[in-house]
């Protein structure tokens, strides 16, 4: 299937599967076989945003700038990431690629360290919002009252959001 804006797409190596799915279990801080099995067939493809990492034909991890991180639809995923939970009131900032700052949390769940992958959620419904990087540990995110505290890299409605919704 051919989607606007990736200029290739071709499955990796065995090696490169290796690769790919240490560096995700690292990030994640989970066994990457399960979620993916013992030998998965991994495709790659590039788009200006990032590259995308597609498993039986969905699009479940980028890359962009060096930081590999779960797709938003990547469910499977994100049910392992430590979440920042926002107020109704941070939400449309957040949606529209804001980083998530001290005052707009409500709470935050699973342990964290500055560094660590999130996922920010909204406080009314859990929907995921964005995968960001934390920006302090999880005690001074409950500690502060102003500031920055998630740097966001991929969030619903970005461009790499939309191209998501072209490989389904």
């Amino acid at each position: 299937m051919a989607v606007s804006g990736v200029s290739s797409r071709h499955f990796l190596r065995e090696v490169e599967v290796g690769e790919l799915l240490a560096d995700f279990s690292r990030r994640l801080r989970v066994d990457a076989e399960v979620l993916f099995g013992p030998e998965p067939r991994i495709e790659r493809a590039e788009t200006p945003t990032a590259e995308v990492y597609l498993f039986q034909g969905r699009p479940v991890l980028a890359r962009s700038g060096g930081l590999l991180f779960p797709t938003l639809i990547f469910d499977d995923a994100l049910s392992f990431l430590p979440r920042v939970v926002v107020d109704m009131g941070a939400v449309p900032h957040v949606c529209n690629g804001a980083d998530v700052m001290a005052p707009g949390v409500v709470r935050t769940e699973g342990d964290f360290h500055e560094g660590d992958l999130l996922l920010v959620v909204d406080e009314q419904h859990g929907k995921p919002l964005a995968v960001g990087v934390a920006l302090l540990s999880r005690q001074a995110v409950r500690r502060i009252q102003r500031g920055k505290t998630v740097r966001s890299v991929h969030h619903v409605g970005d461009r790499l959001w939309g191209l998501l919704k072209a490989f389904a």
